[in-house]
Parts: structure tokens; sequence; C-alpha cells
């Protein structure tokens, strides 16, 4: 059973629900005025959309579904991608 167990959570898959575009994170970052927020939109803008980092961002937090995934976590991927 643990390794059937260790396979699946190996082999798990995370992705996200809807269909996140440009102009909704702008929307959601309108009012944010924080050097994170712009650097990320800064980002999105170069990458011409959200696909990569949806991507990018359901890849880094696979690794937290057995501790638990958390806002703190979605941020500090959020940062590291726009950084990157």
């Amino acid at each position: 059973m643990n390794q059937l167990v260790a396979y699946l959570l190996e082999h798990l898959i995370l992705d996200f629900d809807g269909d996140l575009t440009l102009d909704m994170v702008r929307d959601f970052l309108r009012d944010d005025d924080s050097r994170e927020a712009k650097t990320l939109l800064t980002r999105l803008v170069e990458d011409r959309g959200v696909s990569e980092m949806m991507i990018c961002i359901a890849d880094c937090l696979r690794d937290n579904l057995q501790s638990g995934i958390r806002s703190e976590e979605v941020r500090e991927q959020l940062r590291l991608y726009s950084e990157s």
C-alpha cells in the first residue's frame, strides 16, 4: 500500500479550474501597489499571458500537497515566478 501511495503522490498532477486571463489578473491587482504585484504583472505582460505562470505554479505547489497548500506557499511561488 505504501508503494502505491508513493507512486500516486509522485504522479499527481495539480491543475487549476477556470480560465484565468491577464485582464483578470490586472483586475485582481488593481488596488495593490506593492512591489510584488507590480513585478508579477510586469512578468506576465512580458510572457504575454498567464499560461506559463499557471504551469510553473502548479508544478511547484505539487511539492506541498502532502503538507497542504496554504496561501503563503502560493504567494511565495508567485513571487519566485515573477522574479525569475
